[in-house]
């Protein structure tokens, strides 16, 4: 099968940020995938430089437009490499294979009649390169969530392109292919415009050079949304180059939601004028964030040096947090205190941790040698077909370019794996010889699991699955897709290695700069006054009773092994909690406040004595302690690792 996948083409005007680097990974992760399939993928990203931004930034920098881009250009390709993108193609809109496509198929719509001369009069956002109606406009300025910034009036000789000729058959297209424009609420928001009427598109300019020449007219040139949609086949050598033939159409362009109404418009419109196929799927992902809610871009000066992040925290710790912080159809929340809450959580204490503890317990009780296992018991028998399960999921997920909740069915997986370590005990079988075959058939069970999480993470993090196999003493033939839900695939007899952590734990007091250092240090000798807490209105103080009644409560520490949301509720979460000796099921009112990754292999604080009682149909033993005021719940926690069931006096 042949999968062809693109990003946008990005504007050269400063260097690459976050939001720009999610895009490139998340098409990175599918090609990767697909790649893991078997399919031949043709995955191509590149640049748009012919746009009056470019010549402006150039201006204000001193030089030449091409002189300026080119070395914005290889920012954006030392980013790609540093990032492990694997993309096939590289397209400058500057590059001759590029402009004499376009120059084609100019000529071919205005030899056709679908573009015609005129004059244009209106307003142009130039940070937007988008023309709009005075009627669109809001308070005199661009309409754009994204911009809202002065708008020029112009007046000139322009081509236009009959946009309004095909909006009923892009209508009747959308409508018979639901699943062409994606996520749904992108389909839905893009119905909405074109049943609203489209207006012929101007796509000539006179008014600067910079650009592509109508080959026919040359003193203008080609307005850069006819111009850089064109790069998704003009980079496959269309009409006649082999790449041409084999991938078109595309199956996937994906972007950010601010430019879904270009390629689910203009682009569809150009493809049905020249009678070629539609792409199978235009899909919008949403915005990085910054904690406050505006969107991280160049415009507002609030972008991220990911050249500076992948140097602290390594490329497949970044990649992991951008695809699964970003939500399909929502927006992501960025912040770096976020990038090292994940790498803590998921990477460093869920994958690692099973990572090196199940290996260290192999060179231990094994001399490092994976043993042969015996006959699989209820627990492995489970985790079988947990991998099966998850597999299908992560499977269908990526279909639907969703590598974020993919990447959720992974770590179902991680957290069980880590629930079958405290469930089998090992260390505990080690010391009974009758044990034997059984604490053979769990460490082997360790090794598949690790082969298995390698496996499923490799389209997401492609660096990881090197380093895991080193560990297991094989080399990255390991990693074959169709094994990820296959057992005894790991030989018995092969040496493993404990190694180096796989994602150390970090302190992100290490990296902060002298300036945030100082912000620090200012809010910590702030005036009394400023810091007092507020003043609250509190529950009066319950009667008082005995330390004899108060002995009736026995509070223990218990330790999370798994945690999930109770399916249609807004607020309960069932928790599956080791308590001295046994695991317990609770169901606690804390789902708003936490999500289940927060609490798995955390120490927490229970009423053990509690009677059982029953919560939308599942028994309940027991009652987490929390502290709560308002909207406001932290549950109570222990940090020092006491074994689960220790007192609480």
């Amino acid at each position: 099968m042949k999968y062809y996948i693109t990003t946008p083409i990005f504007y050269p005007n400063s260097s690459p940020h976050i939001g720009t680097a999610y895009t490139t990974v998340a098409a990175d992760t599918l090609a990767r995938y697909h790649r893991l399939q078997g399919d031949q993928v043709h995955f191509l990203t590149g640049t748009d430089e012919n746009a009056q931004k470019i010549v402006r930034t150039a201006e204000a920098n001193n030089t030449d437009p091409k002189i300026y881009v080119d070395g914005v250009v290889e920012r954006f390709k030392e980013l790609w490499q540093a990032l492990d993108i694997s993309n096939d193609d590289f397209i400058r809109t500057t590059e001759e294979r590029h402009q004499v496509v376009v120059q084609r198929i100019f000529t071919k719509l205005f030899e056709q009649g679908d573009i015609y001369k005129s004059e244009y009069s209106g307003w142009y956002c130039t940070p937007c390169e988008t023309f709009w109606m005075e009627n669109k406009l809001i308070n005199g300025k661009c309409p754009n969530a994204d911009c809202g910034r002065e708008v020029e009036l112009l007046k000139e000789e322009s081509y236009f392109f009959r946009l309004s000729k095909y909006q009923g058959a892009l209508l009747k297209y959308i409508e018979e292919h639901p699943t062409f424009i994606q996520p749904v609420s992108r389909r839905n928001e893009m119905l909405r415009f074109i049943e609203g009427g489209l207006e012929d598109l101007c796509v000539s300019r006179t008014t600067f050079q910079w650009g592509i020449k109508v080959p026919f007219d040359p003193k203008h040139v080609v307005y850069v949304w006819l111009d850089a949609l064109i790069n998704y086949i003009s980079a496959l050598g269309y009409p006649d180059g082999e790449n041409y033939k084999r991938f078109w159409p595309a199956d996937v362009h994906i972007m950010g939601k601010d430019i879904v109404r270009f390629h689910a418009v203009i682009w569809p419109i150009i493809l049905m004028a020249i009678d070629i196929p539609l792409p199978k799927v235009i899909y919008g992902h949403g915005w990085y964030l910054t904690k406050d809610g505006g969107k991280i871009s160049k415009s507002r000066g609030n972008v991220q040096d990911s050249f500076a992040l992948i140097q602290r925290y390594g490329s497949d710790a970044i990649r992991y947090f951008l695809l699964r912080e970003m939500q399909a159809g929502t927006d992501g929340t960025y912040s770096e205190d976020n990038v090292v809450e994940r790498i803590n959580s998921d990477l460093a204490n869920d994958f690692g941790n099973f990572v090196s503890r199940s290996l260290a317990m192999i060179v231990k009780y094994r001399d490092g040698m994976i043993p042969r296992p015996g006959q699989d018991g209820a627990l492995e028998l489970e985790l079988k077909a947990l991998s099966s399960e998850v597999k299908k999921a992560v499977d269908e997920s990526l279909r639907k370019c969703d590598p974020a909740s993919a990447l959720e069915e992974i770590w179902r997986f991680v957290a069980r794996c880590n629930k079958y370590v405290d469930e089998t005990s090992p260390w505990a079988l080690a010391k009974h010889e009758e044990q034997k075959e059984r604490l053979d058939t769990v460490l082997y069970t360790f090794a598949e699991c690790i082969r298995i999480m390698a496996i499923l993470t490799a389209p997401f993090m492609p660096g990881l699955p090197s380093k895991i196999c080193e560990l297991l003493g094989k080399d990255e033939r390991l990693i074959r897709w169709e094994e990820a839900d296959q057992w005894g695939i790991a030989e018995a007899g092969i040496k493993v290695q404990k190694g180096e952590p796989l994602f150390p734990r970090i302190d992100l007091a290490q990296y902060l700069t002298a300036e945030e250092t100082a912000t620090v240090d200012k809010n910590l000798n702030e005036s009394p006054e400023s810091l007092q807490a507020p003043e609250f209105e509190f529950e009066p103080i319950k009667e008082e009773i005995t330390i004899d009644e108060f002995a009736k409560i026995d509070l223990r520490v218990g330790k999370v092994l798994s945690a999930e949301k109770v399916e249609k509720t807004d607020k309960l979460m069932k928790l599956e909690v080791e308590v001295a000796g046994e695991v317990r099921t609770i169901v606690s009112g804390i789902a708003k406040h936490y999500s289940p990754d927060d609490l798995v292999n955390q120490y927490i604080v229970l009423v053990a004595n509690l009677k059982p009682t029953k919560l939308r149909g599942i028994t309940s033993q027991g009652m987490i302690l929390a502290a709560s005021k308002g909207e406001v719940l932290e549950v109570i926690t222990i940090n020092k690792k006491l074994p689960g069931g220790a007192q609480v006096k």
